[in-house]
């Protein structure tokens, strides 16, 4: 199993001294901990997108253009990119770009979002959520198998032949297919036969294993290798020298967060008590000391039948620079070589 990170690059309050960091000084920070992750043994770093004001990741392949001059062997991707509101030829060229830059490190992790604002921004209609997607993510898998590519859709004007440049270093340039909780999407990724990524906000892990199953059966029926269908999952979690420093640490920010979402959406404000219950042995956040994360990602790679790679996500609106800093070397050093073998 590898291990890696994701970041949704958020706006942070430092919890002691009630500064707000600005967004040049957390991206900043943000360029620091990717470095660390590098040299601390991580295999992969991802960066979300959203457009929202609480969130400074509108544009990741910048983000991961910088990363990339600044790493050597970390995999750096999406996590993920909104390909329902973005044009194929456009996200293809951008990471292809990104993998020679790179230099063949590049994962590109495509979805529909869990949040709608970039319907409107982009002039999209949100009754097309599921066909945007579909179509576009057709179009990409045709600019990723060859470079002169005659198409045509309900949504884009149509190619009649042009060629998509640069092309990638990997070839192919490997597209994941992220998902939260509808069997369509675990069935369409094993049928196209792409890399699986499962979001897991709530919940217990164990309870995607049908869908897993559902996804692997697909790509067997569709004839794709065994080893074509990858898992991996998008997590929440954070590492820290103990159950309890983790819990502290990690409490005010979840809680803040996770609130402003329940308000949004009309749900109940969270508990201290649901963020345990999440936290626990069976929940869907992976919190807790070295010892504590190890056990819970080898249970949850047995219930879901093998988990080929999780990237935790460490955002947290509340969270210090200086605490994310030791959470990531925690998790490289102390975490990601137990479980390598998993």
């Amino acid at each position: 199993m590898h291990v890696g990170i994701d970041s949704f690059v958020s706006a942070v309050t430092d919890p002691a001294t009630g500064h707000l960091v600005g967004p040049a000084e957390r991206l900043e920070h943000l360029l620091e901990e990717i470095a660390l992750a590098d040299t601390s043994g991580l295999y992969s770093f991802g960066i979300g997108e959203h457009h929202r004001e609480e969130y400074y990741d509108s544009a990741p392949p910048v983000i991961l253009g910088a990363a990339a001059a600044r790493t050597s062997r970390i995999r750096l991707g999406s996590a993920v990119t909104v390909l329902s509101a973005a044009d194929p030829v456009r996200v293809f060229q951008q990471f292809a770009t990104l993998d020679l830059i790179a230099k063949g490190r590049i994962d590109l992790v495509v979805g529909r979002g869990s949040f709608t604002e970039a319907f409107p921004l982009f002039g999209l209609p949100l009754q097309d959520y599921d066909s945007l997607f579909a179509e576009k993510l057709e179009l990409l898998l045709k600019i990723r198998d060859s470079a002169h590519v005659t198409w045509s859709g309900r949504h884009r004007p149509p190619l009649t032949g042009q060629g998509v440049y640069p092309r990638p270093m990997q070839d192919p340039l490997p597209i994941w297919v992220g998902v939260g909780g509808s069997p369509e999407s675990f069935v369409r990724a094993g049928l196209l036969g792409l890399p699986l990524m499962v979001a897991i906000i709530g919940g217990e892990p164990r309870r995607f294993a049908p869908l897993v199953d559902l996804y692997r059966r697909a790509g067997a029926e569709a004839g794709h290798a065994p080893e074509k269908l990858q898992v991996g999952l998008h997590v929440f979690g954070y590492v820290g020298e103990s159950v309890k420093a983790a819990a502290d640490t990690i409490y005010p920010g979840w809680h803040q967060m996770f609130s402003s979402i329940s308000r949004e959406r009309g749900f109940a404000a969270p508990s201290r008590a649901q963020f345990d219950a999440t936290s626990g042995p069976n929940g869907a956040f992976f919190m807790g000391d070295p010892d504590t994360i190890v056990d819970k990602l080898t249970r949850t790679s047995e219930q879901l039948g093998g988990v080929d790679r999780v990237s935790i996500q460490m955002t947290n609106p509340r969270l210090a620079h200086a605490d994310l800093l030791r959470g990531i070397e925690l998790l490289g050093t102390e975490v990601a070589p137990r479980v390598a073998t998993v």
